[in-house]
């Protein structure tokens, strides 16, 4: 009588296990092999309840918009400082969201991870975050009556560490024409601190905008239109909605 045929595991499922808070997680990737046993793609778990999308961000908007969509996440800011030196808004949110998805990978490596950086541009100028009440009535009136651009950079890292995708966009908004009164009385909300432009459209702020042109979630703090398809594309999801 033969003896029973062992069946050997699989060579081709590799398991990254990693440890959080005390909990072990495993995140496998899965190898394809071509002619000759040569590999021709990684295929990464999916983002999913158990493979949540890491978010490297402190943005309690970003997290609302992910809620919005029902995207599995988990957030896992740095403590990196949000100043850069690019006078393009472009390269200056990209590299600022580079940063944020590379320092949030070492702290959740084996995870898809998102970083992503929101500023306003006008006249030829980056508006950050206001430090204080003086620099949010600036910003305001840089604003007053005129087109402005938000531009939103993201960039998304694979479980294995690499740039799998990194896009920036942009927004076109137009402010109406505000008053001392209308600036002092918004500046007292406490809303403008926090935000870039010193404005949020989805709260008080939206009282001033007359129009805009483009994505409305990318001046809140994420396109998501936009990262839905990046996350397609790069293998972190298969279809959506979940």
């Amino acid at each position: 009588m033969k003896e029973k045929e062992r069946i050997a595991p699989n060579p081709l499922i590799l398991l990254d296990t990693l440890s959080y808070k005390g909990l072990s997680t495993q995140c496998p990737s899965f190898q394809q092999r071509g002619r000759g046993g040569k590999d021709t793609s990684v295929v990464f778990q999916k983002i999913s309840d158990k493979y949540p999308l890491i978010l490297g961000s402190k943005s309690p908007r970003r997290r609302a918009l992910l809620e919005q969509i029902r995207l599995p996440y988990q957030v896992s800011p740095g403590n990196l400082e949000e100043r850069g030196t690019a006078q393009d808004p472009t390269d200056a949110t990209l590299l600022l969201a580079r940063e944020k998805a590379k320092d949030a990978a070492k702290q959740r490596p084996n995870m898809w991870i998102l970083g992503a950086d929101t500023v306003v541009f006008v006249d030829s100028r980056i508006l950050g975050k206001p430090e204080n009440a003086g620099q949010a009535r600036k910003m305001l009136e840089m604003l007053s009556g005129k087109d402005h651009q938000v531009v939103t950079g993201f960039c998304l890292i694979n479980p294995k560490g690499e740039v799998a995708h990194q896009e920036a966009v942009t927004t076109q908004v137009r402010f109406k024409e505000l008053t001392t009164e209308e600036i002092g009385s918004y500046i007292n909300t406490g809303e403008p601190f926090g935000k870039a432009g010193s404005y949020a459209i989805q709260g008080i702020g939206a009282f001033m905008v007359e129009s805009i042109s483009g994505s409305y979630t990318n001046v809140v703090g994420l396109p998501l239109c936009a990262l839905v398809k990046a996350l397609i594309e790069a293998g972190a999801l298969d279809s959506f909605p979940l």
